[in-house]
C-alpha cells in the first residue's frame, strides 16, 4: 500500500509540475495531456497503457467478484454493464455506479461495526482496531454525499436502481405464496442453471 500510495502522490506531483491548474481543469484526459507535453510523438503509448490497465483491472475484478458472488450474478453483471455503456455517456454511468459502490461498501462496514457491539463473542480470526473501520465508513459516506451533491440526477437514478432489489427480494426469495406457474418457472430456471454451472455438490 505504501508503494501504491507513493506512486499516486508522485504522479499528481508530476502533473502539477508540468501543467497549470487551468490546463488540468480543461483537459479531458490529464495523463494524455501530460504525455503530449513530455513525450511528444510517443504520447500515443499512454492511451494504450491506460486501456491495458483497465483491462487488467477488469480481469482482476472478475476473478475477485466471482470468489464472493454467485456465478450467475457475475454472468449477468457484465452484459448489463455493456448494455449501460450504450444507453448513456460514460461519465454519468461512472457517477451513479460509484455512488452505489461506496454506499454499499459503507453500509457493509457499518454492519461490521454494529456486530462488533451487538455480538462481541462471535469468532473473529481477523480483527482490526475499531477506529479503522469507523474512519473508512465515514470516508465512504462522505464520497456518497459528494456524488449526491455534485450530480443528484444520476445518483438518484442509481439509488432507484438499487431500490428495485427490495421488491425483487420479496417476490423471488422471501414470498412463499407465489402462483404455481411462477414457482414452476423459477424451479426450472434454477435447475437449468445448476446443471450448466455445475453448482450442485456431487452426491456422497
Amino acid at each position: 500500500m505504501l508503494v501504491v500510495t507513493s506512486c499516486y502522490v508522485l504522479t499528481n506531483v508530476a502533473y502539477y509540475t508540468v501543467m497549470t491548474a487551468e490546463e488540468l481543469l480543461a483537459s479531458d484526459a490529464v495523463a494524455v495531456t501530460f504525455a503530449e507535453k513530455m513525450m511528444g510523438n510517443f504520447s500515443i503509448a499512454v492511451p494504450v497503457f491506460v486501456a491495458l490497465s483497465c483491462y487488467g483491472s477488469m480481469n482482476g475484478g472478475l476473478f475477485a467478484c466471482s470468489r464472493h458472488t454467485p456465478l450467475t450474478a457475475v454472468l449477468i453483471l457484465y452484459p448489463m454493464t455493456i448494455f449501460q455503456l450504450f444507453v448513456g455517456d460514460i461519465y454519468s454511468l461512472l457517477n451513479f455506479m460509484s455512488f452505489l459502490r461506496w454506499l454499499f461498501i459503507g453500509v457493509v462496514v457499518l454492519g461490521l461495526i454494529y456486530l462488533r457491539y451487538t455480538k462481541p463473542d462471535l469468532p473473529r480470526p481477523f480483527k482490526v482496531p475499531l477506529f479503522i473501520p469507523v474512519v473508512f465508513c465515514l470516508t465512504c459516506f462522505f464520497m456518497v454525499f459528494l456524488s449526491l451533491y455534485s450530480d443528484p440526477v444520476n445518483t438518484g437514478i442509481g439509488f432507484a436502481i438499487a431500490l428495485t432489489g427490495i421488491p425483487a427480494y420479496y417476490i423471488f426469495i422471501y414470498f412463499n405464496h407465489r402462483p404455481k406457474w411462477i414457482q414452476r418457472a423459477l424451479d426450472s430456471f434454477n435447475r437449468t442453471l445448476q446443471i450448466i454451472l455445475e453448482v450442485v455438490p456431487a452426491e456422497q
